[in-house]
């Protein structure tokens, strides 16, 4: 199969100004990112920014760039606008790796376009893996995600979901990465926000809430968090170096 990956990013946050330029251990976040991507067998890795600086450090470590528009509302939005520059036809997957995933499983990354490809009822992609403390189930900065038979999502939410009123039910954390085939990324990035989007900040709930399904790998490993702090940044120092 062909797929291509890009990744969003962007110099602006609120809680990390400037984050996909961290150093490393010598090499700025988002270029960690797109080495990983290249290792997961896509066939182009850019990355979408509308930041100069962003830019000129991806493009001196070789990776190309697509500049997009300073006013996306999501990350969706800017993959939109990427491929649309590139060209891409209709029917080629694109997945969408965040620029703060500098861990992210070369695997993985293919494991959703492929999952795409084979579910052809599938508008989109995206992975989970086991949750197995009650600590992480009721974070509500642990996005979690419930299952129907056939391995589409449900529903996705910051609650405890299922709740455990009784045992037995599987609790799945989502991890935010996302295959799209390009015609419904366009598609996607036209639709109205939902309600339940808002009410939850969660934006893959858009596709669901307009009835599109959302086909989901279940990673049999721990899928490692991204970087949203500069403490998370020193946990991830820490076992790019472990002593």
């Amino acid at each position: 199969m062909s797929f291509s990956v890009i990744i969003p990013a962007r110099y602006a946050s609120t809680r990390f100004p400037g984050k996909p330029l961290a150093d490393l251990a010598g090499k700025p976040m988002v270029v960690r990112v797109c080495e990983r991507a290249r290792e997961s067998g896509a066939v182009a890795v850019h990355v979408a920014t509308d930041d100069e600086r962003i830019a000129a450090a991806v493009r001196k470590h070789g990776f190309t760039v697509v500049m997009t528009r300073p006013d996306h509302a999501s990350g969706t939005d800017r993959l939109a606008e990427a491929a649309e520059q590139l060209g891409l036809a209709d029917e080629h997957i694109v997945v969408n790796v965040q620029g703060d995933e500098p861990l992210i499983a070369p695997a993985l990354i293919r494991d959703v376009a492929q999952l795409l490809e084979r579910r052809r009822a599938a508008a989109m992609a995206t992975a989970c893996h086991a949750i197995h403390d009650g600590a992480t189930a009721a974070n509500p900065n642990v996005v979690k995600v419930v299952l129907d038979a056939q391995g589409y999502a449900l529903y996705f939410s910051r609650a405890e979901i299922p709740f455990p009123r009784e045992s037995g039910a599987p609790s799945y954390r989502h991890a935010g990465i996302y295959a799209y085939r390009v015609r419904f990324l366009k598609e996607y990035a036209a639709l109205p926000p939902a309600p339940i989007e808002r009410a939850e900040a969660l934006e893959q709930l858009r596709a669901l809430w307009h009835g599109h399904r959302i086909a989901v790998v279940v990673s049999e490993t721990d899928i490692p968090p991204g970087v949203d702090t500069p403490q998370d940044l020193q946990a991830v120092l820490r076992m790019l170096r472990p002593s």
